[in-house]
């Protein structure tokens, strides 16, 4: 009688560690689903990839360093054009 109790225990212990397996197969299969699932969504969407968000933050970067750098010209050029001009004010040409 003793190898009943224990066999009984056995087959419960293979039972839980099968239950275990197919639990697992279907967690994978589960999140392979939903990453599947999360891939189509996001492709569906009009998302920028990060590569070329960087290639436009640095072209952005950029012209804004141009831009500066024709601020500070354009300040330059205006006090030399004051000077000049003694601070009168100089009609510029009609533009066609």
């Amino acid at each position: 009688m003793e190898q009943g109790p224990s066999r009984l225990f056995d087959e419960f212990a293979k039972l839980m560690t099968d239950a275990a397996g197919m639990a697992q197969g279907v967690r994978r299969e589960a999140e392979t689903a939903m990453k599947h699932q999360a891939e189509r969504f996001f492709s569906d969407m009009d998302f920028v990839k990060r590569e070329e968000f960087d290639v436009v933050r640095e072209m952005a970067q950029k012209a804004r360093a141009e831009n500066e750098a024709l601020s500070v010209r354009i300040a330059d050029l205006e006090a030399k054009l004051a000077v000049l001009t003694a601070g009168h004010i100089v009609a510029a040409p009609p533009v066609e």
